[in-house]
């Protein structure tokens, strides 16, 4: 695994040993970032379930301004600090290792917002609806906060609406999904 591009470009990462982390592959990552490439240069990006930190990593070497990397396992949590000291991250970064519900609480406590939130919960577990629910009720969404949703293919993102929150755009990819959320615009007067 590498930072693609940026000013980081084809740095090497590690990566989390076993299968309790599911790297986003190479051209998966780029597709996401061709995508949020506009909208990177100074923004704060939140990364929750941050595995390795490669997603984080690539939005700061892309020209994000800041990220905060959620993580709650102790292998991925030294993983995410080397690669940040490779990348020469480590200013820019600031790592919480906490569950992501606390950490959510945590910032929302420290009246943090975001501009960007790239989330990859494990799979099927039904974590996307509790942090999603959990984010909609804070102020670290501002009017066009990005939420973005790594999920298995066919996720119900059904209860979006009664949290205020509308799926933007959805990009599908063999085994997986990127889903881009907001809050809901209100309809002009």
């Amino acid at each position: 695994m590498r930072v693609i591009a940026g000013t980081r470009r084809h740095l090497l990462l590690k990566t989390v040993e076993g299968l309790a982390v599911r790297p986003t592959t190479d051209r998966t990552k780029e597709t996401l970032f061709n995508i949020l490439q506009p909208y990177l240069a100074d923004c704060r990006f939140l990364d929750l379930f941050s595995g390795s930190g490669a997603i984080a990593i690539e939005a700061l070497s892309r020209g994000a301004k800041e990220a905060v990397l959620v993580e709650q396992a102790a292998d991925a949590l030294a993983c995410i600090r080397e690669n940040l000291k490779t990348t020469k991250f480590t200013e820019q970064a600031r790592v919480l290792p906490m569950d992501v519900l606390r950490a959510i609480q945590q910032l929302k406590a420290e009246h943090k917002k975001f501009d960007i939130i790239f989330m990859d919960p494990p799979y099927r577990q039904g974590l996307e609806q509790q942090v999603l629910s959990l984010l909609a009720s804070s102020e670290l969404l501002e009017e066009d906060t990005w939420i973005i949703a790594e999920a298995a293919l066919k996720t119900d993102f059904s209860y979006l609406d009664k949290f205020g929150l509308e799926i933007f755009r959805e990009k599908c990819y063999k085994n997986n999904e990127h889903i881009f959320i907001q809050k809901k615009q209100k309809e002009p007067a």
